[in-house]
C-alpha cells in the first residue's frame, strides 16, 4: 500500500479537484486508500482531515463551475453537453431533473455519471443563491467523500491486499486496459481535430448560399439549432432540415446523388457541433460538407429570409433525390 508520506492532504484535495474537471485522476482510489491509511492509526493521516480535504477539493471545483454558470448561463451548459453523444437531450434531461429537485440534486449528483459535471453550472445558470449552493454542495461533497473514505477505512485489510496486487500487476493492467482506452480516445480526438480543420477550409458565405438556393442548386441545408438546444431561436433558413442528432444516428446508409452540397449552420460559429454532425453525415453517405460562415446570426444580420416552416425529412429527401440504400435495391 502507498505509504502515508506519499499521500498528503493537499494531494487528496488536488486529486478530487482534478476529477471534477473531468481529468483522468483516480481520486476514488486515493480516497479509499487514505481511509485505509487512517484506519492504521499511525498518526500521519487523520480521518477527519482526509474528509475535509475531499470536501474542499469538491467545493473548489464546483464553485468555479457554479460561477461560470452564473456568468455565461446557457452557453456553459451547451459547452458541457456538447461532449455528450446527444447534447440536446442531455441538456433537457439535466434541466428537467434540476427543475424537479432543485438544489437537493447536489446531494446525490456526484454519484450519477454526467449529472455530476453539469449540476454545478446548471445551478448557477438557473439563478440559485450562493448560500444555498454552498450549503447543498458541501453536504453532497461530504456524502460523496465520506462514502469512499469510509469504505477504505472499514476494509483496510482488504485494501492492503488490493494495493499489493496493484503494485505487482499495475503496469500490466495499465497496458492491457488503459492502453486501448487511451488509443481510442486519442483516435477520436484526432478525427475531430481533422474534421474541424477541414470544415474551416470549407466555408460558404450567406450571400453565396442564398444565390445557390435562388438558382435551385442542389444544396442540402442542415439546421443544427436542435443540436445546440437553443430554445430562443425557432425560425431557420427556408428549405432547411432541422436535425435531431439522435435521429441522425438511427438513419440507415443513404444514397446521395452526385453534385449535392451539404451546408451546416447553427445559431453561432460552433465548429465543434458542426464537426460532430459532419462526421455522422459522412457515415450516412454525404461527402461534400460546408459550414455557413457566421452561422444563422450572420444570415439574419444581413437581412436574409427566415421561416418557421422548414422541410420535413420526406420533403428534403424528395427535393434532393436522396434514397435509402435498402430502397434502391
Amino acid at each position: 500500500m502507498a505509504t502515508p508520506a506519499q499521500l498528503t492532504y493537499p494531494g487528496i484535495a488536488m486529486a478530487v479537484f482534478a476529477q471534477q474537471f473531468c481529468l483522468p485522476v483516480p481520486s476514488l482510489l486515493l480516497l479509499m486508500t487514505a481511509g485505509a491509511l487512517a484506519a492504521q492509526g499511525d498518526g500521519n493521516l487523520r480521518l477527519w482531515l482526509v474528509l475535509l480535504s475531499g470536501i474542499v477539493g469538491c467545493l473548489a471545483a464546483d464553485g468555479f463551475w457554479f460561477w461560470l454558470g452564473r456568468r455565461w448561463g446557457s452557453g456553459v451548459i451547451r459547452l458541457v453537453c456538447s461532449f455528450t453523444p446527444d447534447p440536446r437531450r442531455s441538456r433537457e434531461k439535466a434541466k428537467g431533473t434540476f427543475d424537479r429537485w432543485g438544489l437537493r440534486l447536489l446531494l446525490v449528483a456526484k454519484f450519477v455519471p454526467g449529472l455530476d459535471g453539469i449540476s454545478p453550472p446548471l445551478a448557477g445558470a438557473e439563478g440559485a443563491t450562493v448560500r444555498g449552493f454552498v450549503l447543498y454542495d458541501a453536504a453532497g461533497s461530504a456524502i460523496w467523500t465520506a462514502t469512499y473514505v469510509v469504505i477504505g477505512y472499514i476494509f483496510a485489510n482488504q485494501m492492503d491486499v488490493v494495493m499489493h496486487g496493484l503494485q505487482r500487476f499495475g503496469l500490466l493492467l495499465i497496458v492491457l486496459v488503459g492502453g486501448p482506452l487511451l488509443g481510442y480516445v486519442l483516435w477520436r480526438a484526432m478525427r475531430m481535430v481533422r474534421m474541424i480543420r477541414h470544415l474551416r477550409l470549407r466555408r460558404i458565405s450567406p450571400a453565396l448560399l442564398q444565390a445557390k438556393l435562388n438558382e435551385n442548386d442542389r444544396v442540402a441545408v442542415i439546421d443544427l439549432l436542435n443540436y445546440e438546444a437553443d430554445e430562443r431561436v425557432t425560425a431557420g433558413i427556408p428549405g432547411a432540415l432541422r436535425v435531431d442528432p439522435a435521429r441522425l444516428r438511427l438513419q440507415p446508409k443513404l444514397i446521395v446523388p452526385e453534385g449535392v452540397d451539404v451546408v451546416l449552420y447553427c445559431s453561432t460559429k460552433n465548429e465543434f457541433a458542426s464537426a460532430r454532425v459532419a462526421e455522422s453525415l459522412g457515415k450516412m453517405g454525404f461527402a461534400d460538407v460546408w459550414v455557413l460562415e457566421g452561422g444563422l446570426q450572420a444570415w439574419v444580420q444581413e437581412g436574409r429570409p427566415v421561416s418557421i416552416e422548414l422541410n420535413t425529412p420526406e420533403q428534403f429527401a424528395e427535393r434532393l433525390g436522396i434514397v435509402r440504400s435498402e430502397d434502391a435495391r
